[in-house]
């Protein structure tokens, strides 16, 4: 049987981050929504979205968060991913707001701290606990963000401690400015220093190919996330005009080198199960 491979999207460019003349950056819920179905229907099976105000910042108001699942719910059973996650002032309980709404099933969970850009993307052990534990709480399955190989150990740790259900899904995150670079002898030191039959992602920020993407594929990737948040490019040529333009082309990659794509009920199995 062919390898089955799960596609995600990261629609929503952070705030600040200039994006080319015709990319229009989703931002109100009816935006976020709109580009999060046509992913779905061009093949994505989970979308990662911000608890976001009216500009697109960070904020602990559910308020268009909750609107926007409320609109894709409308027309797609895409797993929902909210984030715990990314630069921002907000206060631990208000980092992990997304958990507040019950149609969130699965969330980002970072696993140690890293530099970003001339930033520290602060996230220290007992803050990792507390998200964990409200995980926990709320049935939310967690996917371990990797920045760094030590955070692998971390995930066992807080396994032993029963904050982490075994087997846990991990996501290799490489290539934001200041941390680990995003190239394949990174992304295979990684991979192998995983327990066996672990499934694993990659998200590559700032790509301006689907290369290192077409890396993780050949070398077991389980999960394959594209979308404005990382980059619009998927080649040289110029960028996507859209999030489903993405999705599409990845596609297309992923049954070119033979592997399957998923179901979004097909992928509820694999990761939420």
């Amino acid at each position: 049987m062919k390898r089955k491979i799960i596609i995600a999207v990261a629609p929503v460019r952070n705030p600040g981050t200039p994006l080319p003349k015709h990319c229009i950056n989703p931002i109100t819920p009816e935006q976020v929504a709109e580009q999060t179905i046509a992913s779905a229907r061009s093949g994505a099976c989970m979308v990662h979205l911000h608890v976001r105000d009216e500009k697109g910042n960070p904020t602990g108001d559910l308020t268009h968060f909750s609107r926007t699942i409320g609109l894709i719910r409308r027309e797609s059973e895409i797993v929902i991913q909210g984030s715990t996650g990314g630069l921002s002032s907000l206060t631990l309980e208000e980092r992990c707001v997304a958990l507040n709404d019950e149609r969130v099933q699965m969330a980002s969970l970072n696993m140690g701290s890293t530099n970003f850009s001339e930033d520290v993307y602060i996230n220290t052990l007992p803050d990792i606990r507390y998200w964990a534990q409200r995980m926990l709480d709320t049935q939310v399955v967690p996917e371990c963000e990797i920045f760094a190989l030590s955070m692998i150990d971390t995930v066992h740790r807080l396994a032993d401690e029963g904050l982490l259900h075994t087997p846990v899904h991990y996501n290799f995150a490489l290539g934001f400015e200041s941390s680990l670079s995003a190239i394949p002898e990174n992304l295979f030191y990684l991979k192998s220093s995983l327990p066996p039959n672990a499934t694993w992602g990659l998200v590559h920020d700032g790509m301006t190919n689907f290369s290192l993407l077409a890396t993780a594929l050949t070398l077991g990737a389980t999960v394959i996330r594209v979308g404005f948040e990382d980059s619009v490019y998927y080649q040289a040529d110029g960028p996507a005009e859209s999030n489903a333009v993405l999705v599409e082309k990845i596609c297309e990659l992923v049954q070119r080198l033979g592997f399957e794509l998923t179901t979004i009920e097909e992928a509820k199995e694999i990761l939420l199960t």
